[in-house]
């Protein structure tokens, strides 16, 4: 009982401090997910033993770069096939199970692109037609909460099959069904609020996030696995690192902003 009054304790808090930066200012909620970002890559560095703090300096090169000073679309769109083909990498990464991260240029890359690009697209995600969309980002916040929650519920009820039992024991096929589905039902919602996106394109979202947010789950539990421990931090009490935290969002980022990219292009 105790353990899960610390866990709702701290789901409150940060859910709170996440609400608070979106509402405060554009400025309040990037710098919010720059030390998120940093929290997140000192995580990575002890699961991978990966050394130095060069990667600290050339996340926050790249972010200041992207967030502040570059507004080419080309430029952007680069760092986002660079981003996006170091997750398929890792795609690769999760489903070989004689795969492991041994080098230090190649773990170097994947955090820098993987936490680092990731951090900055999710960053990039609200600014919609130069404007701060802020209940844009909130509606990813709410699929991505959703799918989580009831991933969790459905799987703790009648979860029976097992999803990747060697990488995630207790994550079932029910459960990745039930929070696509509890995930659907939180887009149509949006879409009655939120006329952002129209009904399709927060349904298309919904799968998106569902889809990319589980495999980063699972990825991030193969880094764990591999480094031998249970969570990647304990900066959240009851909830483990700030990658534990993280790891669907920061995943789902750049597929969710090419998404809407698709979307801006089509209309």
């Amino acid at each position: 009982m105790r353990e899960v009054l610390r866990r709702l304790i701290t789901g409150a808090i940060y859910v709170i401090l996440l609400l608070s930066a979106v509402f405060l200012s554009s400025d309040a909620f990037d710098f919010l997910f720059m030390v998120f970002g940093l929290a997140c890559l000192y995580e990575y560095k002890r699961l991978t033993l990966l050394r130095g703090y060069y990667i600290f300096v050339a996340y926050l090169g790249l972010w200041w770069s992207y967030i502040y000073l570059i507004h080419d679309q080309v430029l952007i769109n680069i760092l986002m096939l660079l981003t996006v083909t170091v997750n398929l990498a890792l795609l690769f990464y999760l489903f070989n199970g004689k795969r492991n991260l041994n080098y230090t240029f190649e773990k170097f890359v994947i955090g820098l692109f993987y936490i680092g690009g990731g951090c900055i697209f999710l960053t990039m995600i609200p600014y919609k037609d130069n404007i701060f969309a802020k209940y844009l980002i909130i509606g990813i916040f709410i699929l991505i909460w959703v799918n989580d929650s009831f991933a969790y519920l459905v799987g703790k009820s009648i979860g029976r099959n097992k999803l990747y039992p060697s990488i995630s024991p207790k994550k079932t096929i029910e459960g990745t069904l039930g929070g696509g589905v509890f995930s659907l039902g939180a887009a149509y919602l949006l879409s009655l609020y939120e006329p952002i996106l129209n009904t399709s394109q927060w349904m298309i979202m919904a799968v998106v996030i569902v889809i990319s947010g589980s495999i980063g789950d699972l990825i991030e539990s193969k880094l764990k696995r591999e480094a031998g421990v249970k969570d990647s931090g304990a900066i959240l009490p009851g909830h483990g690192g700030m990658l534990d935290r993280l790891d669907s969002l920061i995943f789902a980022a750049p597929f969710a902003y090419l998404t809407l990219n698709i979307f801006s292009y089509v209309s």
